[in-house]
């Protein structure tokens, strides 16, 4: 059979034009539905996505308590042996109305939980001097601050796990306490040096960790560009506010020797030159997967080819966290994997799945470190969960 050069160079145009158009209807559709529901997709930030009404179906007035046929907790009680705190609180003399004296009627107990307010107090040490009458040497009893300091350390370290751990912004603990902003900044800059040397113990024990974790996110500081670097294992988490996204701070992390374990992360190429192995993560995987989903609804081949890996990725996320046995998870993993590897690696005309296999098959040495070793997970959840409370202190400091 004889070819038109003509002929196949038009097809080749059609196929081009064809899926241009495709690309284009797929970005008029993003537009329409984003000029009627607002800002929506999975990376759209919650406080920009739209207030969904709720309907008069969903209004409901039922009210608190146990659901009918089960057994209801009401509130414990408290007696006199459980109590710290037993307070008596007469009813007066007199009654109030006609003057006339009250008598005794009865007693009943009202269970309350309650906590004695927490003040900054001023506190004066006499520090007293003695001499040693044999060989004359002065000794002079400390208080217990540390040096130079005003703040005792109790309410250093209150102050600190006040900030850094329930995420109190630094303006509420002035008004809570009294103390004002300058002192407390001070107060956090003389802990930060005191316990800085800990860094380097904390670096050498998450590189000998078998798995590690890291991740990173914008923080914006008087409109300028940060970013904060987390580095965790199950044990133990490294937060680095920086200025700068490049590979120079994990390789600050990491050095330069070969490390053992696997560090799970996204696919952000400041982690790919570590000397470790790395593990992509399944969650940003599937993310992208359902992107496409979304962005080609009408394509055939590309609602295909999500159907069939999209519930591959889930169960490969999900083996991790299953009570089985190691013979079961590795027979399943191995399962898995070769599931997988097949559906990346079958003929593929659209340009979006092309890609996404590419992952896969040119990265299959950072995908698959799970099948082999159990605690290596297929996602990078413990980092987005170790990260979370610092997102929401971004939210509440604005930055």
């Amino acid at each position: 059979m004889a070819y038109c050069k003509d002929c196949i160079e038009k097809d080749l145009k059609i196929a081009e034009l064809q899926e241009t158009i495709q690309g284009l209807q797929a970005k008029l559709r993003y537009r329409e539905r984003k000029e009627k529901e607002g800002a929506f997709g999975l990376s759209t930030p919650s406080s920009k996505m739209p207030f969904k009404e709720i309907s008069p179906e969903e209004k409901t007035n039922r009210k608190g308590g146990a659901v009918p046929g089960h057994v209801g907790h009401g509130r414990t009680s408290i007696t006199d042996t459980t109590a710290d705190l037993v307070i008596d609180r007469d009813a007066g003399d007199a009654c109030p109305e006609c003057g006339t004296a009250l008598i005794a009627a009865k007693e009943t107990n009202r269970t309350v939980i309650d906590n004695a307010p927490r003040e900054a107090k001023k506190i004066l040490y006499r520090l007293h001097h003695k001499v040693c009458p044999n060989c004359h040497k002065e000794f002079k009893a400390k208080a217990p601050v540390l040096p130079r300091s005003l703040y005792g350390n109790h309410i250093t370290a209150q102050f600190a796990v006040m900030h850094y751990f329930h995420g109190i912004p630094m303006g509420r603990i002035c008004e809570m306490t009294g103390i004002n902003i300058g002192s407390l900044v001070d107060i956090f800059h003389r802990l930060g040096r005191y316990l800085s040397p800990a860094m380097e113990a904390l670096k050498e024990h998450y590189r000998e960790d078998p798995v590690k974790h890291a991740d990173e996110t914008g923080w914006r500081n008087d409109g300028q560009n940060g970013y904060v670097w987390l580095f965790c294992t199950a044990l133990l988490s490294i937060f680095l506010f920086k200025n700068t996204r490049s590979a120079s701070v994990p390789k600050n992390i990491f050095g330069e020797k070969n490390l053992p374990g696997v560090l799970v992360v996204d696919r952000y190429n400041a982690y790919n030159k570590l000397p470790l192995k790395i593990q992509y993560c399944y969650a940003h995987l599937l993310r992208d997967l359902e992107k496409l989903t979304k962005n080609f609804p009408d394509d055939e081949e590309v609602t295909s080819f999500t159907s069939v890996l999209i519930p591959f990725l889930s169960q490969a996320m999900h083996l991790h966290s299953q009570d089985i046995s190691d013979s079961e998870y590795y027979r399943k993993a191995k399962k898995l994997k070769k599931d997988i590897m097949e559906v990346c690696r079958s003929p593929a005309r659209h340009l979006g799945i092309r890609a996404f296999q590419d992952i896969f098959t040119i990265h299959e040495d950072r995908l698959f470190h799970w099948v082999t070793d159990r605690r290596v997970p297929a996602d990078n959840n413990r980092a987005e969960r170790d990260l979370r409370p610092t997102v929401i202190a971004r939210k509440v400091s604005f930055g």
